[in-house]
């Protein structure tokens, strides 16, 4: 998927608007495409869009009970690792189920746009903790 405007043909939920507020979280531009409001619904879901090459920072989805993210691929390529083990091929229509408490990252391949709807979900005392980047040499081994 090297041609945006390929990408932006089978991106099913949308691009978003550029994915300001968390940008100091991400090396590259990603977007953000809110697909419940909050304020209506208890599950909150976005459509997040990578450009080749971003990836969001190491971080956790904190929880006491419940808690975790769950990650819907929908177009292009990318990866997912968790602290510790091997990163994983992300294509559409996979599913990843990520425990809270788990560190991990996620992102677009180097030569493709990617998005995947995240699902945040319920639990107590939630938070993100955000860590360190994912440095350009481990993931140029990728």
């Amino acid at each position: 998927m090297k041609e945006k405007e390929e990408f932006d043909k089978i991106n099913v939920f949308g691009l978003g608007e550029p994915n300001d507020v968390f940008a100091k979280y991400f090396i590259g531009q990603s977007y953000l495409n809110p697909l419940t409001d909050p304020k209506k619904c208890n599950l909150f879901l976005a459509n997040v869009t990578f450009e080749p090459g971003c990836r969001n920072n190491w971080h956790i989805h904190h929880a006491k009970t419940g808690g975790g993210q769950l990650l819907i691929c929908t177009a292009g390529s990318g990866w997912y690792q968790e602290e510790g083990c091997d990163a994983i091929s992300l294509e559409p229509g996979m599913v990843i189920t990520i425990p809270a408490n788990v560190k991990h990252w996620h992102g677009a391949k180097k030569d493709s746009w990617f998005s995947h709807i995240a699902i945040e979900v319920p639990g107590e005392e939630t938070h993100n903790e955000w860590c360190e980047p994912v440095n350009d040499e481990e993931y140029n081994q990728l």
